[in-house]
């Protein structure tokens, strides 16, 4: 219950809406209810013997309101007036017309209103778990699949507009209903009425146990579409491996395999959910059948029970029974809503352990060095990926990082930009802790290149100035230039309006990382971070790039995460990470000298060129 009164707060900032919306529902139940009261003066026009319509008889009738309350025939009559019995049928049918006209007003009314705050949560929920994914830090993101993140946002968040949007706004809806065909019901035979409502326990008892199967089964079944919706991501996403080893088969055999698990809970689920409205319907008819059956022997017998107010009853009663099945629908929408809303709220709640100290200050220069004082850092797992690392870089300084894969060379970069904070020690830009910077401005100082090139459905022209799209295309060409990439993109037939699909599917792994440098090279940084930006690439691209990362030189600090040694011999400094160690540092000349880990990493790949 708590989670739902959770989600029940997104509608704070649509109130006034939701309110108006109740405000509607209320009067299309009230007017849903005043046209059954209709049937008594229809039936007692129209089956009722003349004398009872005398025109002198009614139009003399002093009528009272307890008398109208009681249903008397000659008090409803001269309140509709007319002096035949046409006249007075006329009048109902268009007393008829106008209610029916109102109620669909406020029907259309409440229907756009509860849209209107249904879709308004739905985007706020959204909103929230998408921001909530950026400020994630990329632990969060190691292991899980992406399908499954994706599905939050789309399966979740569409299940909870169940709960909280029309869930919310039938269970209203119907219970005005309910009260206001009970009140009628009760008006018309309030001993039947009180008998009618023996349904009541039962009905809620099914209800509430159906309602908590449902949570549960609810539960899997989203799973199961995240598995589903993972397959399917990673298909697509790889499908360029899947080809190339020959893999459909295997691919569609697992991914059928899921839609078989989805099948087969979403089958139980509906199995279970289906079971409520048909069991409170038929306990409903029952009673309303045996009502029929007491209420027919009265008007035989000579009862108290007239005709229209047994009619009206009958109406009355059996109206009950559509709110009643439908509010066992709401319960089905709003227990897997919440079933939905825990695991969206496992996101949000989850910590955000980068986060901005209270007067973080904004940076907008760097002046004199990066230090990194003492570091060390572990992912969590109890083992330490860097250990009492300790680097001074200054300012329009080049540093290369090299060494065997897995020995922190990345997780060292990725501190300074802060994607982690170190678990000990700190890092310094100009002297200052870069935890007391806010995260915007600290990443404003830099541009990262990194060896997997992210690249987005678009032109050529809005990838190189993401995040800048108001940029001149003289300035994009200018660094395209810089970058060494004018030349491939002007070749092609839309030059820098060509779309180069999913990832820059349809360009080639050097003609991507190029307008990657070519997007770094846009924001202007002062530090530039290349992270194994050539090791994926044929030498003539990599000769390309290793000339732009020349021309940038001047004027920046750069750091370089190297596998191929030839690109850092000009670096000034270069250090040899191995275990999440500092084990060698100095000049090219120098380590190659020392007969360490570099030179062996040097002549091995000498020999691999050779």
């Amino acid at each position: 219950m708590n989670v739902y009164w959770r989600l029940l707060k997104y509608i704070k900032p649509h109130l006034a809406l939701f309110v108006l919306a109740v405000i509607c529902m209320f009067f299309l139940a009230l007017t849903s209810g005043v046209s059954l009261t209709t049937i008594v003066p229809i039936t007692n026009i129209v089956f009722e013997p003349n004398d009872t319509l005398s025109y002198s008889d009614t139009i003399n009738y002093k009528t009272s309101f307890k008398d109208i309350l009681k249903l008397d025939k000659k008090a409803i009559l001269s309140v509709i007036g007319g002096k035949t019995r046409l006249d007075k049928l006329t009048r109902v049918g268009i007393l008829l017309i106008l209610i029916f006209l109102i109620k669909n007003i406020f029907f259309f009314g409440q229907k756009y209103l509860t849209v209107r705050v249904e879709q308004g949560i739905v985007r706020d929920i959204r909103n929230d778990v998408y921001l909530k994914y950026h400020s994630l830090p990329l632990s969060f993101f190691h292991g899980k699949r992406s399908g499954e993140l994706i599905s939050r946002l789309t399966n979740d968040v569409t299940l909870i507009m169940g709960a909280v949007g029309k869930g919310l706004s039938e269970l209203i809806k119907n219970s005005f209903y309910f009260v206001f065909y009970l009140a009628i019901a009760l008006w018309a035979s309030w001993q039947m009425a009180l008998a009618t409502l023996v349904i009541l326990p039962p009905a809620v008892i099914i209800i509430s146990l159906i309602g908590r199967k449902l949570r549960a089964n609810s539960t899997i079944t989203q799973e199961k579409m995240a598995s589903v919706t993972s397959v399917l991501q990673e298909t697509i996403s790889g499908i360029r491996v899947v080809k190339a080893f020959g893999m459909q088969n295997f691919e569609i055999a697992k991914f059928k395999k899921f839609a078989q698990e989805y099948f087969r809970t979403m089958v139980k689920l509906t199995r279970v959910s289906s079971l409520g409205p048909p069991l409170t319907e038929l306990l409903g008819v029952t009673a309303g059948a045996l009502i029929l059956w007491y209420g027919g022997r009265q008007i035989l017998t000579g009862g108290s029970l007239t005709t229209s107010t047994f009619l009206l009853f009958l109406l009355a009663a059996f109206s009950m029974m559509d709110p009643i099945k439908k509010l066992s629908y709401v319960n089905i929408d709003i227990q897997q809503g919440v079933a939905a809303a825990e695991r969206i709220f496992n996101i949000l709640d989850i910590k955000e352990f980068i986060s901005e100290r209270k007067n973080a200050l904004e940076v907008t220069e760097f002046k004199k060095s990066i230090r990194y004082e003492n570091i060390s850092f572990s992912y969590g797992a109890g083992e330490f990926s860097l250990k009492n690392i300790n680097i001074n870089l200054n300012r329009g300084e080049i540093l290369a990082l090299v060494g065997p894969s897995g020995g922190g060379k990345s997780t060292l970069v990725d501190l300074l930009p802060r994607f982690y904070d170190p678990t000990s020690g700190r890092v310094t830009i100009d002297d200052v802790d870069i935890r007391d910077i806010t995260i915007s401005s600290l990443r404003s100082l830099m541009g990262i290149v990194t060896q997997e090139t992210i690249l987005f459905n678009d032109t050529i022209a809005n990838n190189i100035a993401y995040g800048q799209l108001d940029t001149p295309l003289s300035r994009i060409k200018e660094v395209a230039e810089a970058a060494y990439a004018d030349e491939f993109i002007e070749s092609l037939p839309k030059g820098y309006d060509t779309l180069i699909g999913d990832r820059g599917i349809k360009l080639s792994g050097g003609q991507r990382q190029r307008l990657a440098i070519a997007r770094a090279l846009l924001k202007d940084p002062p530090i530039l971070i290349f992270d194994e930006a050539t090791s994926s690439l044929d030498t003539e691209s990599e000769l390309l790039i290793q000339k732009a990362i020349d021309n940038l030189l001047s004027g920046r600090t750069v750091i370089v995460v190297a596998h191929r040694l030839s690109t850092i011999r000009n670096a000034d400094q270069i250090l040899v990470i191995d275990k999440g160690r500092i084990v060698e540092g100095g000049s090219h000349n120098d380590l190659v000298a020392d007969n360490g880990l570099y030179k062996k990493l040097y002549e091995m790949q000498f020999a691999e060129a050779r």
